[in-house]
């Protein structure tokens, strides 16, 4: 956590555009070194699977391409959505209100056109931005509704941000998530996706070489326009966020991390 905050430190003394180009190139870099590795490409498979996204866009961003190709196919696929979606937005309860529907309706939007039925969409409504700091009690009831999806769908792979993604709702939610499969009792494949990692973590500092070596790529290409359809379907974000960043999502490929244990 100390690297963490000297690194945002010297963040902001660089001027937003610089540090725009910096993290663009940056991102490049990770990408390329992974798509370039030998025995690293991997073809889409029939098992079933569940998605869980801390806010509403970040499956769409990791593994838009991954939900289409399954659904197409016609493979079991749900989406759990952890928060809100609020963001830090300070306003009253009803603007509030307002922003959390228009984040719910553009993620069905975005599942809808990836080939999702709306009914395979779940919210659990948890606040945004304070998934790390849940209060025991309202940890573990996130915790048992968590495993009570899992107990329901019975997922051969689980996807989730990755355990350094540079967030704190996205690294709160491999912990919650971790949590729930041991509950549950059960024995998915784990598959992190990155949303923020390339973007922030600085290369060998964060992100070490053991990490970058369970990396590992899908083309996405028979459904890629879809994926950048699905994105576009999330106005409110992506116009707020940096168009570098968009950018690194709208490839024919997707990028993986496997998840060797649960400790």
């Amino acid at each position: 956590m100390a690297i963490k905050s000297y690194l945002q430190q010297i963040q902001k003394l660089i001027p937003s555009v610089w540090l725009e180009k910096m993290q663009y190139i940056h991102s490049s870099l990770i990408v390329n070194w992974i798509l370039f590795r030998e025995n690293k490409q991997l073809a889409f498979n029939q098992k079933s699977a569940m998605v869980f996204s801390p806010h509403q866009d970040d499956e769409t961003f990791g593994c838009g391409g991954m939900i289409a190709h399954k659904c197409e196919q016609g493979v079991s696929v749900a989406v759990v959505f952890l928060t809100d979606g609020q963001g830090n937005h300070h306003v009253d309860e009803q603007a509030k209100n307002k922003i959390v529907q228009m984040r719910q309706q553009e993620a069905i939007k975005a599942l809808n056109i990836l080939g999702l039925e709306t009914s395979k969409i779940h919210f659990l409504g948890k606040p945004d931005g304070k998934l790390l700091n849940l209060a025991n009690s309202e940890r573990q009831t996130t915790v048992s509704q968590i495993s009570a999806l899992l107990s329901q769908y019975q997922p051969a792979e689980i996807y989730i941000p990755h355990r350094k993604d540079c967030h704190r709702d996205h690294e709160a939610s491999y912990e919650l998530l971790k949590a729930a499969i041991k509950e549950a009792k059960i024995t998915p494949e784990l598959i992190q996706y990155p949303v923020w990692l390339f973007w922030r973590a600085p290369l060998f500092i964060l992100l070490k070489l053991q990490d970058i070596a369970s990396a590992y790529w899908v083309s996405i290409s028979s459904v890629q326009e879809r994926k950048k359809q699905a994105i576009a379907a999330y106005p409110s974000q992506i116009n707020s966020l940096p168009r570098g960043f968009v950018q690194q999502f709208l490839n024919n490929y997707e990028i993986f991390f496997k998840t060797d244990n649960l400790n």
